[in-house]
């Protein structure tokens, strides 16, 4: 008799907590559903209804017609034109990334060692651009970089140069700027890496007698990979769709493919291309950030990101 009414007793006890872990995983389910809803409604249907408007005829006469077709898909991957485009978008993105990481490892290295306060003002002062629209930072560099701005006026002062340098409506501008609206994602990435590393493991790098140098490549960057490669996806992510700075800094000149999807849908109207050549950013974006991930992960001086 004993032996059964334990036997109960664990049954019992068993059942509750198997209804407290179910009553646990409802109640997240419904903290998540407001989140879920506005993440489906406002984000998921848009692009599910785009993705099937990139299959449907167009007509300049009628607008978005009834009849299925591939030929917008067709249309872009065989004109070497939109091809040209679909390079210089990804080039300009990859530079912007690379130049990112760059210009972003001394200042987190140097974030990371900072103390108390100031570590704070850096911090702060590497996060300010980010409280300045987008807009206004890049018309900041068309007023430095344009054929009367300060760098062609200084360089011309100085006598480096007899006339203004084109600039401004290049893609060096557009790397430019992109770099500067892309650079806090970057340091913070890498900060978090930096400030996971262990001191002991840089001290026992330099007693067994590697130098700066040496530890900084064998120890402190495979280390700092997994920022260096969730900043990458952010900058590259964020630099391939970005819009407002080519156009502002790049203008009709330097044509990237958000730039062709805009032409479409906001002055041709003909939203099916316009929806191809969006569907067909994300795909580009995507195999690129999944070959970038396949590289870091199989190196050999790296660390597996899982």
């Amino acid at each position: 008799m004993q032996a059964e009414t334990a036997y109960q007793e664990q049954e019992l006890l068993f059942r509750e907590k198997k209804k407290n872990l179910t009553k646990k995983k409802l109640d997240y389910m419904l903290l998540l559903l407001p989140t879920l809803g506005i993440f489906i409604f406002f984000f998921l249907l848009p692009l599910f209804f785009l993705f099937i408007t990139s299959f449907k005829t167009f007509d300049a006469a009628s607008g978005i017609g009834n009849d299925w077709t591939l030929q917008n898909y067709i249309k872009f991957i065989t004109d070497k034109f939109y091809l040209g485009v679909v390079w210089r978008t990804v080039k300009i993105a990859l530079i912007t990334t690379l130049a990112a990481i760059v210009i972003s490892f001394p200042v987190a290295n140097q974030i990371t060692k900072a103390k108390g306060r100031i570590k704070n003002y850096l911090t702060l002062l590497v996060l300010s651009p980010l409280l300045i629209s987008m807009v206004i930072r890049c018309y900041g560099w068309v007023i430095l970089l344009s054929n009367n701005g300060v760098v062609n006026n200084t360089l011309m002062n100085f006598g480096l140069i007899d006339k203004p340098l084109t600039l401004l409506y290049t893609e060096f501008s557009v790397v430019i700027g992109m770099v500067h609206v892309l650079f806090p994602y970057m340091v913070l990435s890498i900060m978090g890496s930096l400030e996971r590393i262990d001191p002991s493991v840089i001290r026992a790098s330099q007693n067994l007698g590697a130098s700066s140098i040496r530890t900084f490549f064998s120890v402190i960057l495979p280390l700092t990979l997994p920022g260096i490669f969730a900043g990458s996806v952010m900058v590259f992510s964020l630099g391939v769709s970005s819009f407002v700075t080519p156009a502002i800094l790049g203008g009709p000149q330097v044509k990237v493919m958000s730039f062709l999807t805009y032409e479409q849908v906001g002055i041709m109207l003909n939203w099916p291309y316009g929806s191809a050549i969006g569907f067909l950013l994300i795909f580009i974006a995507t195999i690129t950030i999944i070959i970038y991930s396949k590289l870091l992960t199989s190196s050999k001086k790296g660390v597996a990101i899982q």
